[in-house]
């Protein structure tokens, strides 16, 4: 059997909606995926080369194909998403969540529908970016707060900005803080619980400077779990 190539970016995902797809519209965003990044054929679970590779549209996303038992089933493969491009484990706290590596149909790919979350990984992303917020380490957040004055900000993923003084899609706020004279208060921080890490417009996006700080948490957190 062969592990299909998953299809959770945004130009894998254009026109997703929230209903599950056919599978025709999964195999067929897969084709284009395919097409325009020239991978023509799908990963092979017999092929260490290739167990490990970035997305085409995402170079900071990591897909790690890894044997079962997997947290999506006893028998077999699934992908393991990263923001790292080595895991510690499988079920590190890491990983943002996982995709089956086969489906039922030969012409099927795993996509938005099929993706499960890490819980684990979300309490590391809020740890992140309060502890982001609390450091300035990000300049379109310090602007924003500048900009408000005083009241609530949301703290939005960056795959779907909303519109100048409009409010995002509640998928996409991934929490709330209190700004006072320009100034974000960290310790208001309040995660909005409606936040999704993959939507119809991808995975989880954070600003640069969020980034950059999640990128260094979970870093530190796959050398903690090495070590233990």
């Amino acid at each position: 059997m062969q592990a299909k190539f998953p299809a959770l970016t945004r130009t894998a995902a254009a026109g997703c909606s929230r209903a599950r797809p056919s599978s025709s519209s999964l195999a067929s965003r897969h084709a284009s995926l395919c097409n325009a990044t020239r991978i023509r054929q799908p990963y092979s679970t017999s092929s260490p080369s290739k167990t490990s590779f970035a997305d085409p549209s995402r170079p900071d996303l990591h897909y790690h194909l890894v044997d079962p038992p997997t947290p999506l089933s006893s028998s077999v493969p699934a992908f393991a998403l990263s923001f790292l491009s080595n895991l510690p484990s499988a079920t590190s706290t890491t990983v943002l969540g996982w995709l089956p590596a086969q489906t039922a149909g030969n012409d099927e790919v795993a996509g938005l529908n099929d993706f499960i979350e890490n819980p684990n990984f979300r309490v590391l992303l809020h740890d992140a970016v309060k502890a982001g917020l609390r450091e300035d380490v990000d300049d379109i957040q310090i602007n924003g707060a500048i900009q408000l004055r005083d009241g609530w900000m949301h703290i939005h993923d960056d795959r779907n900005v909303p519109a100048l003084g409009r409010i995002g899609d509640p998928d996409d706020i991934i929490a709330s803080v209190l700004v006072q004279s320009g100034k974000i208060e960290p310790e208001t921080y309040q995660a909005m619980p409606s936040y999704r890490l993959c939507t119809s417009d991808g995975p989880m996006q954070l600003t640069p400077g969020l980034a950059k700080k999640l990128q260094a948490v979970l870093e530190e957190r796959a050398r903690s779990e090495r070590s233990t």
